[in-house]
Order: C-alpha cells, then sequence, then structure tokens
C-alpha cells in the first residue's frame, strides 16, 4: 500500500510552509513516527513524521515552497522495515581535510552536516548521540552552547599527529556573490518590521538601571534559590516582575489598538525574545503578573530548552501582551527595539557596564545598564511611557519592593 505524506498545519492562517530539509534519504526505509523533514512556517520550524512504515519516495525537494495539505512523498508499506532493511536515515558523511585522515570517520545528518558546515565546526570534536554514534542537529547545539573548557574532545583513532582542520576564510580576493532565498521565516520577519514602521506611530524613551542591588541580591541568594527551585536566578525574572507590576499603573502599555477601539487586558502574557539559528521568536509566559521570581524563571527554562531543539510552537508565540528583549547577551550598549505588533511597548535591556555614576555628591563605579522602551505613540503618550520607565527603574534598584510586590 502507498500512504501519502503530506503537510501538516502549523496553525491557523498558515496556508503554506517552506522545506528546510530532508532528513532521510530518498529510498530508504524509515519506520513510523520517524522524523523525514523540517518545514518553516512563518512563524516557527517544524518536523514532518512518518505516519507508517516503508519504503520512502521524495516528491517535493528542500527548499520548495508547498502548500499545507499537499503530498510531498510517499512510503510503500510493502517493504517493511527491519533490522536487516537499509536504516530509517542514511545521512551523507561528513568530509574531513586530507590532512586530518588520520581521524576516523564520522556520520551525520543532514541537517547537522549543514550546521557543521556553516559554523565551521569539527565534527571530529562533536559527540554524537544518535544510532550508531551519528551527529544529530541537537548534538551539534549542544556543541556549540558548551564552553571550549568543557568541549569533550574525541581522541584520534591513531597516535600520530593530527593537524587542526583548514578553516575556508568567509572573504577572499576573489569577488565573487552567492544568492540564497530568504526562509519563509525570515520573508515574514522582514514584512512585519516593515509594516510596524509604516503603520505605527513608534517613539522611544530611555532610561538608566544602576544593577548593584540585584547583582548583590543574586549573589548572596543564588545557591540557595537554585537548591529549592532547581533553576538559576537570572536578569530576566526581575524585569519582567518589574514591568508587570509596572502595567498595573499603566494599563495602556499592556493594551492593543483595533480598528478605533482600544483594547485593555487585565492578564500579561509577557513575550520573551529568543534568538535562535533561524532567526528571533518570541514565545509568552502566560499570566506573567500572578508568577513568582521563581515560577518565571522556570518558564524562561523551559522555553530556552525548547528554543535549543527548535520545538516552540505556534501556540506558544501566540497571544502575547508585551515583550522584553535583551540585546545585552550579544554586547549591545544601546538600541531602540522594534514593536513586536499588535503590542504597542517593548522593553529592551542591554549590556551592564562599570560607569562612574554621581551617587550623593560622590562620583562611584557602578553597573549600570540602559533600558530603552519603545512605545505606540498613538495610544501611548509621553508621559505614561516615561513614567512607566522610571516605575521599572525604580522596582529594579530596590527589588525589595519586587517581593514586597509595593
Amino acid at each position: 500500500m502507498i500512504v501519502d505524506i503530506k503537510v501538516p498545519s502549523p496553525g491557523e492562517s498558515i496556508t503554506e510552509v517552506e522545506i528546510e530539509n530532508w532528513l532521510v534519504e530518498d529510498g530508504s526505509v524509515v519506520e513510523m513516527d520517524a522524523e523525514l523533514a523540517e518545514i518553516n512556517s512563518d512563524k516557527a520550524t517544524l518536523t514532518v513524521n512518518a505516519n507508517a512504515s516503508g519504503k520512502i519516495k521524495l516528491i517535493a525537494k528542500a527548499g520548495d515552497t508547498v502548500s499545507v495539505g499537499q503530498v510531498i512523498a510517499t512510503i510503500d508499506t510493502a517493504v517493511a522495515a527491519s533490522s536487516g532493511d537499509a536504516p530509517a536515515q542514511i545521512p551523507p558523511k561528513v568530509e574531513l581535510p586530507k590532512e586530518n585522515n588520520t581521524v576516523s570517520e564520522k556520520t551525520a545528518n543532514p541537517a547537522a552536516e549543514k550546521m557543521i558546515r556553516e559554523q565551521n565546526l569539527s565534527a571530529q570534536n562533536i559527540e554524537g548521540t544518535g544510532k550508531d554514534g551519528r551527529i544529530t542537529k541537537t548534538d551539534v547545539i549542544q556543541h556549540i552552547n558548551t564552553p571550549a573548557a568543557e568541549v569533550k574532545t574525541v581522541t584520534p583513532a591513531k597516535t600520530e599527529k593530527v593537524d587542526a582542520p583548514v578553516v575556508t576564510p568567509a572573504l577572499s580576493g576573489d569577488r565573487t556573490v552567492r544568492r540564497e532565498k530568504m526562509s519563509s521565516l525570515r520573508r515574514k520577519v522582514a514584512q512585519r518590521l516593515v509594516s510596524v514602521k509604516n503603520e505605527t506611530a513608534m517613539l522611544t524613551t530611555f532610561n538608566e538601571v544602576d544593577m548593584q542591588a540585584i547583582m548583590d541580591l543574586r549573589a548572596k541568594f543564588k545557591d540557595k534559590f537554585k537548591e529549592i527551585h532547581g533553576v538559576g536566578l537570572g536578569f530576566m525574572s526581575f524585569f519582567t516582575k518589574a514591568c508587570t507590576m509596572a502595567i498595573k499603573e499603566f494599563p495602556a502599555v499592556n493594551a492593543m489598538i483595533d480598528g478605533q477601539d482600544i483594547v485593555f487586558h487585565d492578564y500579561v502574557d509577557v513575550g520573551v525574545a529568543v534568538s535562535t539559528e533561524r532567526g528571533l521568536v518570541v514565545p509568552n509566559i502566560r499570566n506573567a503578573h500572578l508568577l513568582s521570581l521563581a515560577e518565571i524563571e522556570k518558564e524562561i527554562m523551559a522555553y530556552a530548552l525548547k528554543a535549543r531543539e527548535n520545538k516552540i510552537t505556534i501556540e506558544d508565540m501566540t497571544g502575547g501582551t508585551f515583550t522584553i528583549t535583551n540585546g545585552g547577551v550579544f554586547g549591545s550598549m544601546l538600541s531602540t527595539p522594534i514593536l513586536n505588533p499588535p503590542q504597542v511597548a517593548i522593553l529592551g535591556m542591554h549590556n551592564i557596564v562599570q560607569r562612574p555614576v554621581a551617587i550623593n555628591g560622590e562620583v562611584k563605579i557602578r553597573p549600570i545598564m540602559y533600558l530603552a522602551l519603545s512605545y505606540d505613540h498613538r495610544i501611548i503618550d509621553g508621559k505614561e511611557a516615561v513614567s512607566f520607565l522610571v516605575r521599572v527603574k525604580e522596582r529594579l534598584e530596590d527589588p525589595s519592593r519586587l517581593l514586597l510586590e509595593i
């Protein structure tokens, strides 16, 4: 029997997706529920799984834009998958430089191989957790996110000296150009960014926060906090809590425009911008105004793990009322964050730098962070925006107010 593999619906209103890559080869034998392909919608990346066991025939190609419900492959169930048949996934080998031919070859699935090539990594230093020790995409991400001192280096099969892989420079004197098709996610992001600039009266106000009190609090209690709650105590929970408290005083910051109406929310779903290899995604912390610092940290940790494995869903990113983005993790000193429609405000965090400041008539060195609040001036007045940011600053500089909720 021939079984069709159709494009699943990533969510309401999405009619087409892009096939990023196939995780199996044409003609290979796959098992029920095996991951076959990764697809990109304009909001998230999903996987297509096998709905039967058998021999697969690929119809669509990687990079094709296909409609939801379209047949992209078929499975011949007459070819039963068994231990003696071809493996469910037959990844190509990652070619190592000839100078490094004393190192035993390792294999990776197509998604992992692409990432290895793009990041100029050596497959020999990546520990594979897939079948027969194959390298998966998750293995590569884990390798990238592991500090250099903790990376486990694979010992060469022979004892001869192994030369380091030759890394091809990104730029050369050939003056060549290359063209890459924008992913559906990147195209949608581009459209949204342009629409925000054209359809909103966006303005940004700035302030600075002395982070010394929060840093002292974290240093004093971070070990006990993790022991009790099982998660680390980061900065994001303090900022989320401070914003939800300030929103109670200035509800327009948490509102949206619908035609000629202003829609106010009696809850706060805070979107936390998360950077992934495919771009920025914004999953939401639901009812953040009701959560403790520990509960907020647990939500953030759960989303970080899902983002690392590209498992953030459409539902995770739908319905936010306010967004916080942290450019400081990349070293940004100051920026003007762009609104995440239909939201009307977004807070931008930046890096913490030791700066000289005047305190009680004396110059002291303090850890200072610049904050930026971008807002839609159509429904948020300048006085409201500035006052909101001041309230956030006051609570961050005196974190006891966050704990007492005053």
